[in-house]
């Protein structure tokens, strides 16, 4: 018996942390029939479920009885309500808001609570009033998610925030309004050991309120990174055409928006324009630049019967296509469900600070809790009791821990951002120290991307100059990359060209007229046949030896006589053998990956150095060998510019992308290299696990200062006057370290830090 299952994407709304995804992926696996995968950086749940044992009701009531919310995505043709970027958006906005409010409220009592020369009489009272908004409104999102973690039994980074916040908040107000906290011309002082014999005489707004500030402002960062997920598929979506001129049963055309063309109808794609979906060619005769989609440095000549995809462009002459795929089926679609299946493949990163959290926060809650009933059993006063528990909170409360991984990471994307090197997140990081193979596109990242003259051989009597001067007028009037390939290098090398007459284009042959008096041809060797003109001896040799290197090679003749052959080709970029060198020198194993023929692949790789080829690959075959050499038990990086990398970037563990390519690769990605320069690769591989080197010895501080104070704190040894102070250096020793990273320097030699 078969059963039928359905798939269903769900964007989900609260979720504040990796551990968060984590839990509503067990919910959800927990019902019959159901495999899901949460994704905490998409903020989406991937459910497949079988629909005759679950309803996609049940998934949403599931993901809402965890402690969170989920919607249904809008159904084909309906507008959705709330969407993603208009939801990430008001998030933003939210946290700026309540970022900016505390920021400004904390401030000022910070400063009266820490200097007593501020403290003028009655001042606690005003520190209330600011520190109340900044705890019970700014720290509204974490009381709201620790109240839901207790009611699923559970605890996060969340709770520990919320309940120090309250507690050092409720010990003030209580001390206000029922101690002499509240008495007119109180000071604070800083006795290291609290007085056991103390009342409730001191006031602890100012831990509250800066706690709050400084969690916001990580979470702030975090929230702004991800404010993009998703953006690479609408990127990849724009790319096709939007409208398209359909042909009738009496030839007469009507333009139509894309949406609407169905298998089956015809349509016209000239020149320059992009053809509007799948199909077959049924008349006419164009080349069609493929690279969007294969990478493919040359376009392809298209004739009657030819197949054509959507997104690539004509580059030639006229084309009446049939449509034969539409919407979900086209390859550009295809492509979008690649990079979708990829990203959300990936299993959610947990990052150390919530990894330890499941442990640790229960840990501090219970030695809070001890630490009252402790003092309290052992005859001491109530307000030495609670002043020791809330020494423990607030001691332990993670201000250091909340900003070891958003400032480090903010230091090492800024820095990078200096250099061109682009990091998307902290999941990034944890790649980079692993990867051992890195995996390189051809056209446009190891090469130019752009075809130029490389060598002319000339017949025995002729002049190159002369050559060169009469192909490259005749290129002149052409459109097609190879012949403005000829043209640009003719003019650079011969000067000004001459005049062309009687200019004619032999659609997918080649082009002929008249230069100064000569009748010239410019083409295949099947347009000299068609001409009876014979190409033999050195030239043909030449030709033979240029395609058996995966070059483009061109006849040029005139007065009935073969002249010379052209030789044009995608050269590998100036800096492309030193980034290999590089790689290699990082200890990386390079591999060359493109869809271009053997031939051009292993041309390029023996030019730069690279230590394997891999050609002739479509876009769904690059994830393929992506995933093959992960399961040999490499760690792949992968290096690409183009629509038909997205998937392959997004399938790598490290995704590194040209920023001179196109925004879906960009998106796709992990890492992007703005200046387009091969090298920054190493640069950016070298930032990323200095960064990640940083937010681990952060970390250890973090906790290090938390192990060695917290049993102070629970023996009555530490006021929490002194505990917020100790906070406050830790969070100064988080961040001075990160600061390191400004002094980050890229290297342009074979020594690597």
């Amino acid at each position: 018996m078969t059963t039928t299952t359905d798939q269903v994407e769900l964007p989900i709304t609260g979720m504040t942390c990796a551990s968060c995804a984590n839990r509503i992926e067990r919910k959800l696996n927990k019902l019959d029939g159901v495999q899901a995968t949460v994704n905490y950086a998409t903020e989406k749940a991937a459910v497949t479920y079988d629909p005759e044992t679950v309803t996609p009701d049940e998934l949403l009531d599931t993901v809402r009885a965890a402690g969170y919310d989920a919607t249904l995505p809008a159904a084909p043709g309906e507008a959705d309500d709330t969407p993603a970027e208009d939801a990430s958006v008001r998030q933003l906005r939210d946290l700026r808001t309540r970022l900016t409010v505390s920021a400004i409220l904390s401030l000022p009592v910070l400063l009266l609570s820490m200097i007593p020369a501020l403290q003028f009489d009655n001042w606690q009272w005003l520190a209330w009033n600011l520190a109340t908004p900044v705890v019970l409104w700014a720290g509204w999102p974490f009381h709201r998610a620790a109240w839901a973690n207790a009611r699923h039994a559970t605890a996060t980074m969340d709770t520990l925030i919320s309940v120090g916040t309250l507690a050092a908040w409720t010990w003030s107000v209580v001390a206000l309004f029922l101690g002499d906290a509240g008495m007119t011309g109180m000071t604070m002082g800083f006795d290291l050991i609290p007085d056991r014999s103390a009342s409730l005489d001191h006031v602890y707004f100012e831990v509250a309120g800066v706690v709050i500030t400084f969690i916001l402002a990580g979470r702030y960062f975090e929230a702004r990174a991800k404010r993009r997920a998703g953006a690479a598929l609408e990127a990849l979506l724009a790319l096709g055409a939007k409208d398209v001129a359909v042909l009738g049963e009496d030839d007469t055309e009507r333009r139509i928006p894309v949406e609407q063309l169905t298998a089956g109808m015809r349509f016209v794609v000239r020149p320059g324009e992009k053809v509007a979906t799948d199909g077959v060619v049924e008349t006419g005769t164009s080349a069609v630049d493929q690279s969007l989609l294969t990478g493919e440095s040359i376009p392809v000549e298209k004739h009657p019967g030819d197949q054509v995809v959507g997104a690539t462009v004509n580059v030639g002459g006229r084309l009446v296509v049939r449509a034969t795929k539409v919407g979900a089926d086209t390859a550009l679609a295809q492509i979008a469900k690649l990079v979708t299946d990829a990203q959300t493949g990936k299993a959610p990163v947990q990052r150390l600070a919530d990894r330890i959290s499941g442990i640790f926060v229960p840990v501090v809650l219970v030695i809070a809790a001890a630490t009252l009933g402790f003092w309290l059993g052992a005859g001491e006063s109530s307000a030495f009791a609670f002043t020791a528990a809330v020494a423990v909170l607030i001691i332990a409360c993670p201000c250091a821990l909340g900003l070891a991984t958003p400032t480090a990471l903010l230091v090492g994307t800024g820095r990078g951002a200096q250099l061109g090197l682009l990091i998307k997140g902290p999941e990034v990081l944890e790649s980079t120290r692993r990867v051992d193979t890195i995996v390189l596109d051809k056209t446009g990242t190891v090469t130019t991307g752009k075809m130029v003259l490389v060598d002319a051989h000339v017949a025995d009597g002729e002049s190159r100059e002369e050559v060169l001067r009469l192909a490259g007028a005749l290129e002149a009037a052409s459109e097609h990359p190879v012949a403005r390939a000829i043209a640009a290098g003719a003019q650079a090398e011969a000067g000004a060209l001459p005049q062309v007459e009687g200019f004619t284009n032999r659609e997918g042959l080649g082009v002929e007229g008249v230069v100064d008096g000569h009748g010239v041809m410019v083409g295949r060797e099947d347009l000299l046949a068609e001409l009876a003109v014979a190409l033999d001896g050195p030239l043909a040799e030449a030709k033979t030896a240029a395609e058996r290197k995966g070059r483009t090679a061109v006849v040029v003749a005139w007065d009935g006589l073969a002249r010379a052959v052209l030789v044009v080709a995608d050269t590998p970029k100036e800096t492309s053998p030193e980034a290999i060198r590089r790689l290699k020198a990082l200890g990386l194993r390079t591999v060359l990956l493109t869809g271009d023929n053997r031939p051009t692949a292993e041309a390029i790789a023996a030019q730069v150095g690279i230590d394997e080829v891999i050609a002739e690959v479509l876009p769904s075959g690059k994830v393929d060998v992506i995933k093959r050499l992960q399961a040999e038990g490499r760690v792949v990086a992968m290096v690409g510019d183009g629509v038909n990398d997205a998937p392959a970037l997004a399938q790598a563990d490290l995704g590194l992308a040209i920023g001179t390519g196109t925004d879906v690769a960009i998106e796709a990605s992990d890492l992007t290299l703005v200046s387009g320069d091969l090298r920054a690769a190493t640069d950016a591989i070298r930032l990323a696990r200095r960064t990640l080197k940083t937010i681990k010895v952060n970390l250890f501080w973090a906790f290090a200062y938390n192990a060695a104070l917290i049993p102070a704190a629970a023996l009555g040894y530490l006021n929490p006057v002194l505990a917020g102070a100790a906070m406050a250096a830790s969070s100064v020793l988080v961040v001075s370290n990160s600061l390191r990273l400004r002094t980050f320097r890229p290297q342009r030699d074979a020594t690597f830090a």
